[in-house]
């Protein structure tokens, strides 16, 4: 007697060849099997309704790839816009720069010419205080010359006088002194 899960174990055992049947082995399946299987749903039974929800989403597909393209070409307008008014910026700083490079090279050379006036009043200032000093200086020492000189010149004229007065001729001389302030007294008064 045959056992009766007989049938059910000849389903798992495949002959070698020849024979036509269902491989219930995912991994051991070929492509053309499974284009097979498909082929017989997408025709017999939801070959109607596969298409239109195989439509929908090519048009919902093509929907969203033309808003981003509309989105990207937006963006593309407004960055080309940014790029054009930074472009405008940046000819205005390129100008004002340009102005303040003209300006601040005219005023370089105002303040040089400035710096160059002010050092030579400065350099003919110190030349006059220089000239000044030296004059200074010499007329100081001339008096200081002239004070020795006439020290000196009253010392050998009273070591003179000294030598050669004596008592006679010292009252003689006290008295016309005396006499001559007692003139120009009366004269004053």
């Amino acid at each position: 007697m045959k056992n009766v899960t007989d049938p059910f174990l000849s389903l798992g055992y495949w002959p070698s060849a020849g024979s036509f049947g269902f491989n219930t082995d995912i991994l051991a399946t070929n492509p053309i099997n499974l284009s097979v299987v498909l082929g017989v749903l997408i025709f017999f039974g939801k070959g109607v309704c596969a298409s239109c929800l195989l439509s929908d989403l090519l048009d919902n597909r093509k929907q969203r790839i033309l808003k981003t393209i509309r989105n990207s070409e937006e963006l593309r307008g407004g960055a080309l816009e940014q790029l054009e008014k930074a472009r405008a910026r940046l000819r205005k700083v390129e100008m004002e720069a340009d102005q303040f490079r003209v300006n601040g090279y005219s005023e370089i050379e105002r303040e040089k010419l400035n710096l160059l006036n002010s050092t030579s009043k400065t350099l003919e200032q110190l030349e006059n205080y220089k000239n000044e000093t030296i004059h200074f200086e010499q007329q100081r020492v001339i008096n200081q010359v002239r004070q020795r000189v006439f020290q000196q010149a009253l010392q050998g004229a009273l070591g003179t006088l000294n030598s050669c007065l004596n008592n006679e001729l010292h009252l003689r001389t006290i008295s016309t002194n005396i006499g001559m302030f007692g003139t120009m007294k009366e004269i004053t008064d």
